[in-house]
Parts: C-alpha cells; sequence; structure tokens
C-alpha cells in the first residue's frame, strides 16, 4: 500500500472538492456561467491571498541576496488595469498580440490551433481526428471505436502543419463529421473597452484591458527612479490582473481570460544579464521548492530558438506536473531575458529618455531586463494540486497512523479513505480550528468560545461544534487545516487542551495559557 511516489489528481476531482469546500465556483453560475472567468470562495480567497503575500514578502520586503551576497534592492507598484493605449502601440500588443485560431462550422466551437493536434492515418487516406492538448487519450479510443484502426499506427502531427488539402478529412474534437474545421487565422487576444462620456462613438474613445502587469512596471521606470533613489540593479514587483480574450479557455484555473499575476522587471547593465538571468531562474525554481512544492514536480525548461519571443534573448519556464498534463508539465512560471526591447520602444514612442546614468562612471544605458513572471492563480492551481491527498486510516481513528495511498483507491479491510489538503501552515487558508468535545454542554462550548475568540485575533480560525469529533476532524482535513483544537472536561480542570496534527494525526496535551505560542513554534506564523 505504501507509494514512493503520490500520483497526480484528476482535475474532475479537484474541481468537485474545490466547488464543495468553497475554494473557487464557476463565475456567474446561477446564469450558467461564464466560460473562461472564475470566482474564488471564502477558502480560495485565503490561499490566493496567502500565495500572493509569500510572493511580495519573498520578493519585494525580503528578496533573496543576490548572486554576490550582496542585499537586492525591489521596490512595489500597483499600476491601473487601463492605460494610454499608446502603451500597447509602442510595445507591440496591438499589432502583435495575436493567437491563431481555428473555428469548427458545425459545433461553432473555437479553438487556438497551435493547441490542436491531429491524429493523421497512416494510408493518407481516411478520417483523421483532432484533439486538444492534454486530450490524446479520449481521441485515440475515438480512433478504436469509429475507424476500428490501431491508433498506434496513427502520426500525432500538429493542427497548424497540416496541409489545407486534408483538412476536408479531419474530424474536429467536438464535431461528429469530418471536414468542419477552417484553416488558422490570427485572432488579437486584448479585450477591448471604451472610455469617457462618448463611449463607443469613435476610435479614439477606445481603450483596452491590460493583456499583463509587466508594461505598467515599465512605463513608470523614470518614476521609480526619480522617486526612489533605487541603484542599477533594481526591481519594480507588481501583483494584479489582467485580461486575454483566450480562444480555448480550458484546464480549470490554469488558462483563463481573467487571472492575477505576479511579475518582477528586473533592471540592469547589460553585460551584466546573462548572470542576472541565470540567478532568476534558479531562484524562482527553488522558491515554488520553499513553500513544499516537490522537486520532483517541478523542472527548469529552457526555451528553443524558434519558441522565442522577437524581443527576447533567452526565456526559461519553471513547469509543474499538474494531473491534467501527467507524465509531462506545463507552465507555472517564466523568467524572459527582455534586453531593453521594452524600454526603447517606450522611450522612443513617448519622446521620454528613460537611459539610466551610473553616478559613479556618468556612463548612460538604456537597462536590460530579466523578468519573472508567475499566474497567480496558476500558483493557486498548483497549491492545490500538490496538497491533494489520500490516505487510508484506521476506522475510528484507532491505532495506527495514515497510510499513503493513490487517489480513487479501494481502501483495505479496517480502514477508510482519508482525503486532506496538505497545505504547508503558511499557506493554508484556515490555520486553527476550535471544537468544545460536546455541544450541549455550556462549560465545555464556553470555554472553546474564550480560547477561539483569542486565537482568530492572530490568525484565521474556525469554530465547529456539528457532529462526531471525528467527522470534524475529516472536515478540516480536507480544507487543510493544520491543527485542531479540542477542549474536553480535563481542559476545566487543568487549563489544558487536545492539539491535534492534521498530516500525522498525532495529539499532545498543550497548556490553553502557552497554544498561541506553542502553535508558532510550529510553523504558523502571523
Amino acid at each position: 500500500m505504501q507509494t514512493e511516489e503520490k500520483h497526480p489528481v484528476s482535475l474532475e476531482t479537484l474541481t468537485t472538492l474545490c466547488k464543495r469546500r468553497g475554494f473557487i465556483f464557476q463565475s456567474s453560475e446561477i446564469y450558467g456561467g461564464l466560460n473562461g472567468f472564475w470566482d474564488f470562495g471564502p477558502l480560495g480567497t485565503e490561499l490566493k491571498n496567502n500565495l500572493r503575500d509569500a510572493w511580495w514578502r519573498d520578493m519585494v520586503r525580503n528578496p533573496p541576496p543576490g548572486p554576490d551576497g550582496e542585499m537586492l534592492d525591489i521596490v512595489g507598484l500597483d499600476s491601473a488595469i487601463i492605460q494610454n493605449p499608446d502603451v500597447w502601440k509602442a510595445s507591440g500588443h496591438l499589432s502583435g498580440f495575436n493567437d491563431p485560431m481555428a473555428d469548427c462550422k458545425q459545433s461553432k466551437s473555437r479553438y487556438r490551433a497551435d493547441h490542436l493536434f491531429v491524429l493523421m492515418p497512416p494510408d493518407a487516406e481516411g478520417t483523421a481526428y483532432a484533439f486538444l492538448e492534454g486530450e490524446e487519450n479520449a481521441a485515440r479510443k475515438k480512433v478504436q471505436r469509429k475507424a476500428k484502426a490501431d491508433p498506434d499506427r496513427y502520426e500525432v502531427k500538429p493542427f497548424p502543419e497540416v496541409a489545407s488539402t486534408d483538412l476536408s478529412r479531419i474530424q474536429g474534437p467536438d464535431a461528429t463529421e469530418p471536414g468542419t474545421l477552417t484553416e488558422p487565422r490570427q485572432f488579437n487576444l486584448m479585450f477591448k473597452t471604451f472610455i469617457g462620456a462618448l463611449s463607443g462613438e469613435g476610435d479614439e474613445n477606445t481603450a483596452y484591458l491590460r493583456p499583463e502587469t509587466a508594461q505598467g512596471i515599465f512605463i513608470n521606470y523614470k518614476n521609480v527612479i526619480d522617486t526612489m533613489r533605487v541603484k542599477l540593479p533594481f526591481g519594480i514587483a507588481q501583483v494584479g490582473k489582467s485580461f486575454r480574450n483566450e480562444v480555448t479557455p480550458r484546464n480549470f484555473i490554469f488558462r483563463s481570460r481573467e487571472f492575477e499575476q505576479m511579475e518582477m522587471e528586473w533592471f540592469c547593465h547589460p553585460d551584466e544579464a546573462e548572470k542576472w538571468y541565470n540567478f532568476w531562474v534558479e531562484t524562482r525554481l527553488n522558491w515554488w521548492a520553499s513553500l513544499g512544492v516537490d522537486l520532483r514536480n517541478l523542472r527548469r525548461r529552457e526555451h528553443d530558438e524558434d519558441e522565442l519571443a522577437h524581443y527576447s534573448t533567452a526565456c526559461a519556464d519553471v513547469e509543474y506536473q499538474y494531473g491534467f498534463t501527467a507524465p509531462g508539465f506545463g507552465e507555472l512560471e517564466g523568467i524572459a531575458h527582455r534586453g531593453n526591447f521594452d524600454l526603447t520602444q517606450h522611450q522612443e514612442s513617448s519622446g521620454t529618455k528613460l537611459e539610466y546614468m551610473i553616478q559613479e562612471t556618468g556612463e548612460r544605458v538604456l537597462p536590460h531586463v530579466i523578468e519573472p513572471a508567475s499566474g497567480l492563480t496558476r500558483g493557486v492551481l498548483v497549491l492545490l494540486n500538490e496538497a491533494y491527498t489520500e490516505e487510508f486510516v484506521p476506522k475510528g481513528d484507532t491505532e495506527g497512523g495514515p497510510i499513503p495511498a493513490n487517489p480513487g483507491a479501494q481502501a483495505p479491510e479496517g480502514y477508510e479513505t482519508r482525503t486532506v489538503m496538505k497545505f504547508a501552515p503558511r499557506l493554508a487558508p484556515v490555520k486553527v480550528a476550535v471544537f468544545p468535545l460536546l455541544k450541549n454542554r455550556p462549560e465545555l462550548v464556553e470555554k472553546a468560545k474564550e480560547i477561539h475568540s483569542e486565537l482568530r485575533k492572530i490568525w484565521p480560525v474556525n469554530y465547529d461544534q456539528a457532529g462526531a469529533i471525528g467527522r470534524r476532524y475529516r472536515r478540516q482535513d480536507e480544507i487543510g487545516t493544520p491543527y485542531c483544537v479540542t477542549i474536553d472536561f480535563d481542559s476545566l480542570e487543568d487549563n489544558t487542551v487536545t492539539v491535534r496534527e492534521r498530516d500525522s494525526m498525532e495529539q499532545v496535551r498543550v497548556p490553553a495559557s502557552e497554544l498561541a505560542t506553542w502553535l508558532m513554534s510550529k510553523g504558523l506564523s502571523v
């Protein structure tokens, strides 16, 4: 029953848990939802805020020492979501922020062409079957069922590489007949809006929701230099919402149309850019590991030359093995060497000098930029994937600790399955739960509420008096609460409480007067 490596959880299992326990809901659900938009529930909001705060603390307030051991200088920013449209002209987003799109004339579905693949039959005849990235197994079953053929003999080909003459025999992912997919065409991802009293009455009123937070940093670069006395190298960090009209939003919150980013632009001398690029790639990968993400589920992947943006000298992704990508990996964070493209574009477009003068030498440089950019919402998905654990535990919480189990496995005799979210304590949405042993004993309830009142001054704390104590433990396990505190009859006699630890399920007695200090010593940060 023991497993050396935890199996990834399926997306269906994870989304069901998120809905049931109040992590994430479909946006506008009572009206049928809206594809690509999600609402964070009470627990999801706490989890997202904890991740955001951890990033801000570790990147802005207390960044790591640089490669030479010196302290880094990084300041924060919060720029507007809607900016002057000239920003997006200068950055290239208006002309070049496009994805290839293909439509299905039968199902009316729309797909990103670079996310579509095709199982091509070996004889250059017969039906070919298109599928979305990550859904190859379903397409292979379709080949077996409909074509009565061996899918292993079919060639997997990216849809954009398929000849136009073959379109007539390709069946789309949601179609029932071949020949319904259109040729790829470019589609701009920016959301358009209008500002002012004459909204919608001319191009002069057109504006855009930002597709990234980075440009807000570049257009405030000079303001930061002039007001904060920063010296090269330095960073400007920002957390905020971005909007992209994704052709095919999918995989829960992995790819959505409204999302939050955690970005930092590191401005440095051009001669030192490569050093800082390597530093930030390693630093960011190790940061995710510091949050409790298993290094076996993380990897660094350098972009091939044909993947690089036209302005990038180099780019690497920190990738994670999601349940829907396993055994493959998907992007979590990108670290790009952007050169001085953005500052050059804004300097030329605005007419504002953005060079930095090095006081000691009088040299003027247009700094190069290293950009660690992570999706906050995508980071939440990683934490959910990483935390989800199923274990076998003795029925009735009798003697014996938890035994690792693969998701969906059948519990052996005498055991039951426990679902537990093993968040790192600093990230857990609820830090402590407080229970009176019995809800019909006023003296226990009063004592429990007194302790709850004191602890909630420090942490997010749950109070629960409904049901058997074991059932209350299970509810807290499933939302990832690290510690449960039970007030029983001994508590009334000696002022001690029972503290139960989530992962090991071990219980210890702690004096109520020392409870907060004891919890802090176990890793519950304030």
